[in-house]
Order: C-alpha cells, then sequence, then structure tokens
C-alpha cells in the first residue's frame, strides 16, 4: 500500500472515529510569549513573500520547498473574503456567491475601521499573524495579534492594535476553501453523497496523494473532502465508515483535495479554516480554545514509496505514459525542513497538505489521457 503521513485513524469507544497521532483535546493555551517557536517569522522569509503557483513535472519535478507558505505575497486578494464577488472566472474553482462574504450579526461582521484585532477574533482582518507551534496567535500584552509582513517581521501597532502601516499586512486567502464559511447545509449535503459513496464500494484505498479512492475511483470533489475533513477532525463520522477506511488516511490529505490546485496551504489558513467549520471551540464569534495538532510530518518517508502514472515528456517532444516516484517526481528528493525540529504541530500539518496538494496538480497536469 502506498505510503501517506504517520497519521492513523482507529475506532474509538462509542462508534466516533479518533485519530491516534493528529487529534487531541482541545484546551486553551496559556499565552506567554517566551515559550513559543514562533513559526510565523520562521519561515516568511523563506516563503512568505512568493505566494507561487506550482506544478511538478514528470521528468524534473518543481524545485522549491512551500510545503509551510506563512504568506501570500502581495498577489490579487481574495475577494470572496471581503465581500466583493461572486463566482470566480476559475474552471477548478465552486466559490458561491454566499462563501465568505462578510457582514451581519450571524455572518462575520467585522471591527470598526481603524481597530485592533484581539486573541480569538474569528471576523477581524484576516492576515498572517505570528503563531506559536500549534497556530495559536502570541499576542502583545494588551492582547491583540501581530501581524507580520512578508520578511517575517512583526508590524507595530499603535495603541488600538491597528497596524501603522496596512500596506505590509499579508492578507491569509482562501479561495475555494471559503466554502467553510458557508451554511452548515452545505457540507452536510457533501458528507452524505461522500459516505454514501463509501458505504457502497467494496475497495477502499487511497490514491498518491493520500485522497480516498472507491472501487478504483477517487473522492475528488472538494466539497465532498471538505466535508469528510471536518468530520474527521471533529470526531464525528460514523464508526461503520470509519471502519472501511485505510488506517494511514490523511486528514491533511483530505483538506488538500478541499482546496484550489495551485494554491497554498499555510498554518494561517489551516487555523482560520478550523475556526469556521468549528474544528476549533468558537464563542460569539471568539475563538476560545485551539485544535492541538499533534503530526510530525516527513515528507521523504511520505513520499519516497509511493508511484503514480502519468505521462512523461520525451527528448523527442512526445509524451509517453510511464510510472514515476512521486518523491523524485514532484520534490526532486528535497527533504521539508521542518522550522520546529523535534515538535509536532501545526506547521508540519499544514506542510503535509501543502505538499498533498503539490501532488494533487501534478498528477492532475501529467495525467494519461
Amino acid at each position: 500500500m502506498t505510503k501517506h503521513t504517520s497519521i492513523k485513524i482507529a475506532l474509538a469507544a462509542g462508534g466516533i472515529l479518533s485519530i491516534a497521532m493528529l487529534a487531541a483535546p482541545m484546551a486553551s493555551h496559556d499565552l506567554v510569549v517566551g515559550n513559543f517557536d514562533l513559526i510565523s517569522s520562521a519561515q516568511a522569509a523563506e516563503d512568505g513573500s512568493s505566494g507561487k503557483k506550482m506544478s511538478g513535472k514528470a521528468q524534473g519535478g518543481s524545485t522549491g520547498d512551500h510545503g509551510t507558505t506563512h504568506g501570500s505575497g502581495k498577489g490579487n486578494k481574495d475577494i470572496m473574503m471581503k465581500g466583493q464577488g461572486g463566482p470566480g472566472t476559475d474552471s477548478d474553482s465552486d466559490r458561491p456567491i454566499w462563501a465568505g462574504v462578510k457582514g451581519g450579526k450571524a455572518g462575520a461582521g467585522g471591527k470598526p475601521a481603524g481597530g485592533g484585532t484581539k486573541k480569538g477574533d474569528l471576523y477581524g482582518d484576516l492576515w498572517v499573524v505570528l503563531r506559536d507551534t500549534n497556530g495559536v496567535p502570541v499576542l502583545t500584552p494588551e492582547g491583540f495579534v501581530q501581524p507580520v509582513d512578508a520578511d517575517g517581521n512583526v508590524i507595530p501597532l499603535d495603541a488600538e492594535g491597528a497596524p501603522l502601516d496596512p500596506t505590509l499586512t499579508q492578507e491569509v486567502e482562501f479561495s475555494r476553501l471559503s466554502v467553510s464559511r458557508a451554511p452548515s447545509k452545505v457540507l452536510t449535503h457533501s458528507l452524505d453523497e461522500a459516505l454514501a459513496k463509501i458505504t457502497a464500494g467494496t475497495s477502499i484505498t487511497l490514491d498518491p496523494a493520500g485522497r480516498i479512492m472507491v472501487d478504483g475511483a477517487t473522492i475528488d470533489s472538494p466539497l465532498e473532502n471538505l466535508a469528510i475533513y471536518k468530520a474527521i477532525m471533529t470526531n464525528t463520522l460514523p464508526a461503520t465508515v470509519a471502519s472501511k477506511l485505510p488506517s494511514d488516511l490523511s486528514a491533511a490529505s483530505l483538506l488538500a483535495a478541499a482546496a484550489d490546485k495551485t494554491s497554498t496551504l499555510s498554518v494561517d489558513v489551516v487555523v482560520y479554516l478550523n475556526s469556521f467549520l468549528g474544528i476549533n471551540a468558537v464563542t460569539d464569534g471568539k475563538v476560545t480554545s485551539y485544535y492541538s495538532f499533534t503530526t510530525d510530518y516527513d515528507r521523504e518517508s511520505t513520499y519516497k514509496d509511493a508511484y503514480a502514472d502519468v505521462l512523461v515528456k520525451q527528448d523527442d517532444g512526445s509524451y509517453i505514459p510511464a510510472t514515476v516516484n512521486i518523491y523524485d517526481a514532484v520534490f526532486s528528493g528535497s527533504t521539508w525542513v521542518d522550522p520546529t525540529p523535534g515538535s509536532a504541530g501545526a506547521d508540519d500539518f499544514a506542510a503535509a497538505a501543502n505538499d498533498a496538494l503539490r501532488v494533487i496538480q501534478f498528477v492532475h497536469d501529467n495525467a494519461v489521457r
């Protein structure tokens, strides 16, 4: 069986799914700045300014390591999260008009202009901010989150907690994942569809990126993958379905399958998304506790024995089907450098998700047709 992340799935008492190496009880975190590994500042200089859209090639693969990009660069802002637009023109996106629109008590009422963002303010400005190893925002003594610029530097704040130079902030882009802010019935319907496929299937395996395959067909619907992701992360997947899933199924791969193929899955994206989905505990628009990540990701061990059948370009310009090693073709044999070595956490989970997304894009772009 193709090897994926080290996250294992097991059944818990009462017929509910638990994740032995991923799931842990949510708990409030003591915000003592001196004890933190500051993952946003550690990686922003390396990854944050590019926001590149990458695709591996069968004959050479991609060369950069963007596994934990913590910045979205200076590209176009995600208008869906600002409530300024409808569905995008990208044929690979299924963003509805109402996904991510701010405004109103029930949805996402923003703070007054110029105001700061305090701990757990889910509906304030969605910036790349300084975070600890678990993805929890590191606060100032006054209780404000600390946005960082593309080089990983903390942006100075005024007395109200607003950036003195707001042009330096990096807005977190969600693209297709903006659907996480849609009415719950959207994902409920998608989960029903996915569970019906799995229940009816006789052979449940994983594809090279770790997505669920039912009788040889990959569940590639973004909404269905996002719905399964939420169910696994909240321990609400029915035991009858969980028992049919491969033990090495990774929630990170499900998240990757829900995202735009050319997007980047960073720690900020993952943590904000978990708040929208109710994976983080949210009360009255405030995050009161965060999901505890225990993922310890290693790219080489995950993909060194993973293979895919793709089209490979020949010297004469033609393409022929061939079986390639994922680790070599997509990552050029490069290891992922953990910014917090020896410490599992949100950065490992985001790296696993972003790597899976790159594999999905590679397989899609080079599929045998």
